[in-house]
């Protein structure tokens, strides 16, 4: 599961990666997310925000028209939070394929099939509270047999807190075919905003075979 535009060849995202898999290197891989250290960034609430732009009447009315109805006093001292509720799998003529994220972010066994030469997109479901999450940021890497085969980011956007979950539709991707491209895959998948802070981190293993399962 990959999602950059720069990328012949992009794989379903995440799995259960090994920890030696994270020393391998690839001539697939570019850079390795492995080394990449996560620093929690200041807490700046919302009302810090407009202040910092208190000079800018378009960037200020573009935060406020952000935030609606939320109300800046209650939650100005509360960081954004932000949770990943769903992964689902759209393939055109193949019902979603809906995936519940477990809270420690480690689904059990393969996670999910998908055919080989198959084109695919995957949608998530956001939820943002408390605070404008900015910048926020998928990004993911891929083994195989620990050999990296794939490592992709893609900037998500900034999103400000409301009831209703986000929905978001990754870019279409195609599987790989071939013998070589079958079997089973490991993978790492985060989500970071700007501060480089973390969200989630998803460890899975998926599959892809000859067929879709039935």
């Amino acid at each position: 599961m990959g999602g950059t535009d720069d990328k012949e060849t992009v794989l379903p995202s995440g799995s259960a990666a090994h920890d030696d898999a994270a020393s391998e290197s690839s001539c697939y891989a570019t850079e390795d997310e492995e080394d990449t250290q996560i620093h929690l960034g200041p807490k700046i609430s919302i009302r810090e925000h407009l202040e910092k732009d208190k000079d800018d009447e378009s960037l200020r009315r573009w935060k406020e028209q952000l935030l609606g109805s939320v109300d800046v006093n209650q939650v100005e001292v509360q960081e954004p939070d932000v949770k990943i509720l769903s992964l689902t799998i759209v393939s055109i003529g193949r019902p979603d394929l809906v995936l519940e994220i477990p809270d420690s972010g480690k689904p059990k066994g393969t996670w999910f099939t998908l055919k080989e030469g198959s084109k695919y997109n995957l949608k998530f479901s956001i939820k943002v509270s408390n605070d404008i999450v900015c910048g926020l940021k998928y990004t993911n890497n891929v083994w195989k047999k620990g050999l990296k085969v794939d490592n992709s980011k893609q900037m998500l956007g900034t999103f400000s807190p409301q009831a209703e979950p986000y929905t978001h539709v990754m870019p279409e991707e195609t599987t790989p075919s071939g013998m070589f491209a079958r079997g089973n895959y490991s993978a790492k998948t985060k989500f970071v905003d700007d501060d480089n802070k973390c969200y989630l981190e998803l460890n899975y293993s998926f599959d892809i075979q000859k067929d879709w399962p039935n």
